[in-house]
């Protein structure tokens, strides 16, 4: 299924009726594709929602997701995602060449010694988190793209 998606993104990403916001260092952050573009995504989600129903002990969520895609050199700024009324982030990772940076938590929390906390990303994996957890991408330092959704969860059924 990630090689699909992934191709469907290649394929999909710079079509006139594909939204882009996040400008940062000369790319989009969030890239806004869905089962219209790739049909796999379907699958993808709805795997996802069931994870995140099973975290929060709730059913009936909604999903809102992007594309990252991470071009060598790259890295995502410290951000959180605690906007609106998101319950559980998470990110799944599509494709992960070796070194192409990995996903760094901090915790504040008063009780915690380890402030910084770094997960390595490896494809096909999914990363749930609290949305107000901030979090950064550090470099990556391939020669190749690394592409991963992140995702919000929410009340409500509409995936988007």
């Amino acid at each position: 299924m990630n090689s699909e998606i992934l191709d469907g993104f290649v394929k999909q990403k710079d079509k006139a009726d594909v939204r882009k916001t996040h400008l940062f260092g000369g790319r989009f952050e969030n890239i806004y594709l869905d089962e219209k573009h790739i049909p796999q995504l379907k699958i993808l989600i709805d795997e996802a929602v069931l994870h995140a129903e099973q975290i929060l002990k709730t059913k009936g969520l909604r999903a809102g997701y992007w594309f990252n895609d991470m071009p060598p050199g790259s890295s995502t700024t410290l951000h959180t995602h605690d906007d609106d009324d998101e319950l559980l982030s998470a990110v799944y990772y599509v494709y992960v060449p070796e070194d192409s940076g990995n996903l760094i938590i901090y915790d504040d929390s008063i009780s915690s010694d380890i402030k910084k906390i770094k997960i390595q990303s490896r494809t096909g994996d999914f990363i749930f988190f609290k949305p107000d957890i901030r979090h950064e991408v550090s470099k990556n330092n391939s020669v190749e793209n690394r592409l991963s959704i992140g995702i919000n969860f929410g009340r409500g059924s509409k995936s988007d």
